[in-house]
């Protein structure tokens, strides 16, 4: 019976999580069409400075599957920059380090994409692509320095 209730209560716990990642990732969605990225990423700086509700500590990889996991059900898609700056966010406020890295390359006719992920300890965490060598990462992406 114990077994039960604490999966009903993770199953709660992964629902809430789910649904906090979705509004948070709006909120970035939005912050990207609306913002200049700079204020953006100040705005996001100071949102990871704030403690989560729970004493839990949540692992990377849990933050990640809650992020690609709540991704999928946004509505016209997200960008892989909503995704990776909301990925970088949450792991500061759960006391990892996550380096935003921002690619660029050339298109097969010309155009220019771009391309951003997370690595933490040398490890790309979210945003892996089977060519993304192809990128050119830009600087580093740490957030403002105040």
């Amino acid at each position: 019976m114990r077994r039960l209730f604490e999966r009903i209560r993770q199953k709660y716990c992964d629902r809430k999580l789910l649904l906090e990642i979705f509004i948070f990732l709006n909120l970035v969605r939005l912050g990207l069409r609306c913002l200049p990225f700079p204020t953006l990423q100040k705005l996001l700086e100071k949102a990871s400075r704030f403690s989560p509700k729970t004493s839990e500590r949540l692992s990377v990889g849990k933050i990640v599957w809650a992020v690609e996991t709540s991704s999928r059900y946004m509505p016209g898609g997200i960008k892989c920059l909503a995704r990776a700056l909301t990925t970088q966010t949450l792991m500061k406020q759960h006391s990892h380090v996550g380096e935003l890295r921002i690619g660029v390359a050339k298109g097969e006719t010309g155009e220019l994409e771009a391309h951003a992920w997370v690595e933490h300890r040398g490890r790309i965490v979210i945003g892996y692509l089977n060519d993304l060598a192809r990128y050119i990462p830009m600087s580093s992406f740490q957030g403002s320095r105040s």
